[in-house]
């Protein structure tokens, strides 16, 4: 965490920004009721691109962050993507959150959050900085294969006790969307997912693939203007709006048939099937399609390697592993595709710490390297943004 600042003067400060306030401890469920101009306010650790794509997509004036931005550990780069589009990043102390949610307004100073109400105390606030988010990167890159060694052991590890249910048929008895024999797009909204959806324009044009959406998948495919067929999640991410198109809906549920996700699906008077299933909702959206005898699987947005896995609060990928394995040749994943089909030269990724000995932190030649390097990987979902 950087370090707090402290309130050491009663001298008023001048405001630098005033305005809204939204504030949910789910970056993700925040996204869903985001306001224009707002200032969001969250509670998440390891700031990853998809969630900073969905703040820059929602025009927010600031974010403040009561989680660690960066903690070192995972070489994230949602900061530096905030930063870099002007939006500043601001950390407080995570026992101030909670008093956050009771207000509709706020103004930032230099060192404080400003409640409105003349007795209202302000909260210590650190405004963070490139340099922070590139000492942060480096210690993260530097504990990579500790990170590796204990994500593998994890997934070997779930991967055996999930076994024996990836081998048994997923089949749901209800299902009324066709899958034999017709190729399938599973749609995630992952990393990359609008590159990899605009790469396969042509394929769904031609092909007609049944269109699989998994949870925010599906607002991901009615952004670019497909309608999902089938829509398969917990329902946490995916938006009333994208629930109403008209797709079949599945509601992943726990093995033992618990189904948190059914009370949204009631409560907005639609219909849906309940599908008790181990691992992920994209898993089990994979296996649905397999097992029916589709034809082929094509991914988007999918979630592959362990940074992927460890950005979503997953210390390992054994039901993912154990799923393509089984799948086999009959998937395939977009992700190479898009990146053939980018445009201009790609920079090679910054040096680790190891290879940069002696030189500093804040070197600004440094600094601009890395952050060029982070540009041009998004800047396709950049020019889409703005």
């Amino acid at each position: 965490m950087a370090i707090r600042n402290s309130l050491t003067t009663t001298v008023p400060q001048p405001v630098l920004i005033r305005g809204p306030i939204a504030v949910h401890e789910s970056t993700k469920q925040l996204l869903r009721h985001l306001e224009p101009e707002s200032i969001a306010v969250i509670f998440h650790d390891d700031l990853d691109d998809l969630a900073a794509e969905g703040l820059l997509q929602a025009r927010v004036r600031a974010v403040i962050n009561a989680g660690q931005t960066m903690t070192g550990t995972l070489p994230a780069v949602g900061c530096l993507m905030l930063l870099e589009a002007g939006v500043p990043v601001l950390e407080i102390h995570p026992q101030w959150f909670p008093r956050l949610q009771y207000y509709r307004e706020l103004s930032l100073t230099e060192t404080a959050v400003l409640l409105p109400g003349a007795e209202e105390r302000p909260i210590p606030v650190t405004w963070l900085t490139r340099q922070y988010w590139l000492q942060r990167y480096q210690e993260a890159r530097h504990h990579y294969i500790d990170q590796l060694d204990s994500f593998i052991d994890n997934t070997l590890a779930y991967a055996q006790r999930e076994k024996d249910w990836v081998l048994q048929p997923l089949i749901c008895p209800t299902l009324k969307t066709q899958l034999k024999n017709r190729p399938v797009l599973v749609a995630v909204r992952g990393s990359d997912y609008k590159q990899e959806l605009q790469a396969l324009s042509s394929y769904i044009k031609d092909q007609q693939p049944v269109l699989i959406a998994v949870d925010g998948g599906a607002d991901a495919l009615l952004e670019l203007g497909y309608v999902p067929d089938l829509i398969v999640g917990d329902m946490d991410s995916v938006t009333d709006a994208a629930l109403h198109c008209g797709a079949e809906l599945i509601v992943h549920a726990y093995l033992d048939g618990r189904a948190p996700g059914f009370e949204r699906i009631r409560r907005l008077g639609l219909e849906a099937s309940v599908l008790p299933a181990c691992g992920t909702s994209e898993d089990a959206a994979m296996l649905l399609a397999h097992d029916h005898e589709c034809e082929r699987i094509v991914a988007v947005g999918a979630h592959a390697h362990m940074l992927d896995f460890l950005q979503k609060g997953r210390k390992g990928m054994g039901s993912t592993l154990l799923v393509r394995m089984k799948i086999g040749s009959k998937l395939i994943d977009a992700k190479g595709l898009a990146m053939l089909q980018e445009s201009g030269s790609m920079p090679l990724p910054p040096k680790a710490p190891s290879e940069s000995c002696g030189k500093k932190l804040d070197e600004p030649g440094r600094l601009r390297r890395i952050a060029a390097w982070v540009q041009c990987l998004k800047r396709q979902r950049r020019k889409q943004l703005w």
